[in-house]
Protein backbone atom coordinates (compact mmCIF):
# COMPACT_ATOMS: atom_id res chain seq x y z
CA UNK A 1 0.00 0.00 0.00
CA UNK A 2 1.31 3.44 -0.89
CA UNK A 3 1.57 6.54 1.28
CA UNK A 4 -0.96 8.81 -0.45
CA UNK A 5 -1.61 10.81 2.71
CA UNK A 6 2.11 11.49 3.09
CA UNK A 7 2.33 12.86 -0.45
CA UNK A 8 -0.54 15.24 0.30
CA UNK A 9 1.21 16.34 3.49
CA UNK A 10 4.49 16.97 1.60
CA UNK A 11 2.67 19.02 -1.00
CA UNK A 12 1.33 21.23 1.80
CA UNK A 13 4.91 21.55 3.11
CA UNK A 14 6.08 23.02 -0.18
CA UNK A 15 7.15 20.05 -2.32
CA UNK A 16 6.00 20.89 -5.85
CA UNK A 17 7.48 18.24 -8.15
CA UNK A 18 4.52 16.02 -9.02
CA UNK A 19 6.76 13.11 -10.03
CA UNK A 20 8.44 13.16 -6.63
CA UNK A 21 5.09 13.25 -4.86
CA UNK A 22 3.76 10.39 -6.99
CA UNK A 23 6.83 8.25 -6.25
CA UNK A 24 6.41 8.74 -2.51
CA UNK A 25 2.67 8.11 -2.76
CA UNK A 26 3.35 4.75 -4.41
CA UNK A 27 5.79 3.53 -1.76
CA UNK A 28 5.11 2.35 1.76
CA UNK A 29 7.77 3.69 4.12
CA UNK A 30 6.87 0.94 6.57
CA UNK A 31 8.44 -1.59 4.18
CA UNK A 32 11.83 0.06 4.67
CA UNK A 33 12.07 0.28 8.46
CA UNK A 34 12.66 -2.44 11.09
CA UNK A 35 9.56 -4.15 12.44
CA UNK A 36 9.91 -2.36 15.75
CA UNK A 37 9.74 1.04 14.05
CA UNK A 38 6.78 0.41 11.75
CA UNK A 39 4.25 2.05 14.06
CA UNK A 40 6.28 5.26 13.64
CA UNK A 41 6.78 4.96 9.87
CA UNK A 42 3.94 7.39 9.15
CA UNK A 43 5.62 10.19 11.11
CA UNK A 44 7.72 12.85 9.39
CA UNK A 45 10.81 12.04 11.45
CA UNK A 46 14.05 10.12 10.87
CA UNK A 47 14.02 6.55 12.22
CA UNK A 48 16.83 4.18 13.21
CA UNK A 49 17.51 1.27 10.85
CA UNK A 50 20.35 -0.30 12.82
CA UNK A 51 24.16 -0.16 12.72
CA UNK A 52 24.13 3.52 13.71
CA UNK A 53 22.22 4.56 10.58
CA UNK A 54 18.84 6.19 10.01
CA UNK A 55 16.18 6.54 7.35
CA UNK A 56 15.64 10.25 6.68
CA UNK A 57 12.36 11.96 7.36
CA UNK A 58 10.09 11.94 4.28
CA UNK A 59 10.22 15.73 3.89
CA UNK A 60 14.01 15.66 3.57
CA UNK A 61 13.86 12.71 1.13
CA UNK A 62 11.37 14.63 -1.01
CA UNK A 63 13.30 17.90 -0.83
CA UNK A 64 16.62 16.30 -1.77
CA UNK A 65 15.04 14.39 -4.63
CA UNK A 66 13.21 17.46 -5.91
CA UNK A 67 16.47 19.44 -5.83
CA UNK A 68 18.02 16.99 -8.33
CA UNK A 69 15.37 17.98 -10.92
CA UNK A 70 15.13 14.53 -12.43
CA UNK A 71 13.23 14.09 -15.68
CA UNK A 72 13.53 10.34 -16.22
CA UNK A 73 16.56 9.97 -18.47
CA UNK A 74 19.30 10.42 -15.86
CA UNK A 75 21.94 8.11 -14.44
CA UNK A 76 22.06 8.79 -10.69
CA UNK A 77 24.69 7.87 -8.12
CA UNK A 78 23.43 7.42 -4.57
CA UNK A 79 25.90 7.39 -1.68
CA UNK A 80 24.38 5.43 1.19
CA UNK A 81 21.77 2.82 0.24
CA UNK A 82 20.63 2.50 3.84
CA UNK A 83 17.27 0.75 3.96
CA UNK A 84 16.66 1.39 0.27
CA UNK A 85 13.85 3.95 0.63
CA UNK A 86 15.63 6.85 -1.06
CA UNK A 87 16.93 4.36 -3.65
CA UNK A 88 13.40 3.31 -4.50
CA UNK A 89 12.25 6.92 -4.90
CA UNK A 90 15.16 7.59 -7.27
CA UNK A 91 14.54 4.40 -9.23
CA UNK A 92 11.00 5.55 -9.97
CA UNK A 93 12.25 8.88 -11.33
CA UNK A 94 15.53 8.14 -13.17
CA UNK A 95 16.70 5.76 -15.88
CA UNK A 96 19.39 4.10 -13.76
CA UNK A 97 20.45 4.30 -10.11
CA UNK A 98 23.90 3.26 -8.92
CA UNK A 99 23.87 2.90 -5.16
CA UNK A 100 26.82 2.35 -2.80
CA UNK A 101 26.59 1.26 0.84
CA UNK A 102 29.57 0.76 3.16
CA UNK A 103 27.63 -1.24 5.80
CA UNK A 104 27.22 -4.77 4.50
CA UNK A 105 24.50 -5.59 7.02
CA UNK A 106 22.35 -2.85 5.45
CA UNK A 107 23.38 -3.27 1.81
CA UNK A 108 22.28 -6.86 1.40
CA UNK A 109 18.77 -6.65 2.95
CA UNK A 110 18.12 -3.43 0.99
CA UNK A 111 19.12 -5.17 -2.24
CA UNK A 112 16.81 -8.10 -1.53
CA UNK A 113 13.92 -5.77 -0.68
CA UNK A 114 14.34 -3.67 -3.81
CA UNK A 115 14.48 -6.81 -5.94
CA UNK A 116 11.31 -8.08 -4.28
CA UNK A 117 9.57 -4.77 -5.00
CA UNK A 118 10.45 -5.12 -8.68
CA UNK A 119 13.14 -2.48 -9.21
CA UNK A 120 15.31 -3.62 -12.13
CA UNK A 121 17.13 -0.36 -12.88
CA UNK A 122 19.22 -0.30 -9.68
CA UNK A 123 22.87 -1.35 -9.57
CA UNK A 124 24.48 -2.16 -6.23
CA UNK A 125 27.92 -1.90 -4.73
CA UNK A 126 29.28 -2.48 -1.23
CA UNK A 127 32.16 -0.21 -0.31
CA UNK A 128 33.40 3.30 0.35
CA UNK A 129 30.77 5.68 -1.00
CA UNK A 130 33.03 8.70 -0.64
CA UNK A 131 34.98 7.30 -3.61
CA UNK A 132 31.86 7.08 -5.75
CA UNK A 133 31.68 4.57 -8.60
CA UNK A 134 34.33 5.64 -11.07
CA UNK A 135 33.74 2.77 -13.49
CA UNK A 136 30.15 3.93 -14.08
CA UNK A 137 30.85 7.69 -14.18
CA UNK A 138 30.01 10.30 -15.26
CA UNK A 139 26.65 10.72 -13.59
CA UNK A 140 23.89 13.21 -14.33
CA UNK A 141 23.09 13.52 -10.63
CA UNK A 142 24.59 12.46 -7.31
CA UNK A 143 22.84 12.30 -3.95
CA UNK A 144 24.39 11.51 -0.56
CA UNK A 145 22.47 10.38 2.50
CA UNK A 146 25.38 10.79 4.93
CA UNK A 147 27.42 13.89 5.69
CA UNK A 148 31.14 14.37 4.97
CA UNK A 149 32.86 17.28 6.66
CA UNK A 150 33.70 18.66 3.23
CA UNK A 151 32.61 17.94 -0.34
CA UNK A 152 34.43 14.78 -1.52
CA UNK A 153 36.49 15.79 -4.54
CA UNK A 154 36.13 12.35 -6.10
CA UNK A 155 32.35 12.69 -6.18
CA UNK A 156 32.57 16.09 -7.85
CA UNK A 157 34.88 14.62 -10.49
CA UNK A 158 32.32 11.93 -11.27
CA UNK A 159 29.54 14.46 -11.90
CA UNK A 160 29.12 15.42 -15.54
CA UNK A 161 29.31 19.12 -16.49
CA UNK A 162 25.87 20.58 -15.92
CA UNK A 163 24.97 17.85 -13.43
CA UNK A 164 23.72 18.36 -9.87
CA UNK A 165 24.82 16.90 -6.56
CA UNK A 166 22.74 17.16 -3.38
CA UNK A 167 24.74 16.44 -0.25
CA UNK A 168 24.73 17.33 3.46
CA UNK A 169 28.07 18.75 4.58
CA UNK A 170 29.46 19.33 8.08
CA UNK A 171 30.63 17.47 11.14
CA UNK A 172 28.24 15.91 13.62
CA UNK A 173 29.36 18.43 16.26
CA UNK A 174 28.41 21.44 14.12
CA UNK A 175 25.43 22.61 12.11
CA UNK A 176 25.34 20.74 8.84
CA UNK A 177 24.06 22.30 5.63
CA UNK A 178 22.26 20.60 2.78
CA UNK A 179 23.91 21.78 -0.43
CA UNK A 180 23.04 21.55 -4.09
CA UNK A 181 26.18 21.74 -6.20
CA UNK A 182 25.92 22.32 -9.94
CA UNK A 183 29.06 21.43 -11.82
CA UNK A 184 30.00 24.01 -14.45
CA UNK A 185 31.64 23.47 -17.79
CA UNK A 186 35.39 22.75 -17.78
CA UNK A 187 37.28 25.68 -16.29
CA UNK A 188 34.23 27.03 -14.45
CA UNK A 189 33.68 26.91 -10.70
CA UNK A 190 30.70 24.91 -9.44
CA UNK A 191 27.63 26.79 -8.24
CA UNK A 192 26.60 26.03 -4.67
CA UNK A 193 23.06 26.54 -3.34
CA UNK A 194 22.44 26.23 0.39
CA UNK A 195 19.08 24.55 0.91
CA UNK A 196 18.60 24.18 4.68
CA UNK A 197 20.29 23.14 7.93
CA UNK A 198 20.13 19.38 8.51
CA UNK A 199 21.36 16.60 10.77
CA UNK A 200 22.71 13.47 9.06
CA UNK A 201 24.85 10.58 10.21
CA UNK A 202 28.52 11.06 9.28
CA UNK A 203 29.87 9.71 6.00
CA UNK A 204 32.65 7.22 6.53
CA UNK A 205 35.45 6.33 4.14
CA UNK A 206 38.69 7.71 2.77
CA UNK A 207 37.17 10.79 1.14
CA UNK A 208 34.80 11.82 3.93
CA UNK A 209 37.23 13.99 5.93
CA UNK A 210 38.39 17.50 5.24
CA UNK A 211 41.50 17.68 3.07
CA UNK A 212 44.69 18.20 5.08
Amino acid sequence: MGDWGRAEYLARQGIRDRRVLAAIANLSRADFVPIGERDSAHQDVPLPIGHGQTISQPYVVALMTEALRLRGCERVLEIGTGSGYQTAVLAMLAREVYTVEIVRELARPARRLLHRLGFTNVFYREGDGSQGWAQAAPFDAIIATAAPVDIPRELLRQLRPGGRMVIPVGSVTETQELLRIRRGQPGMLPRVDRLLPVRFVPMTGLGSSAPS
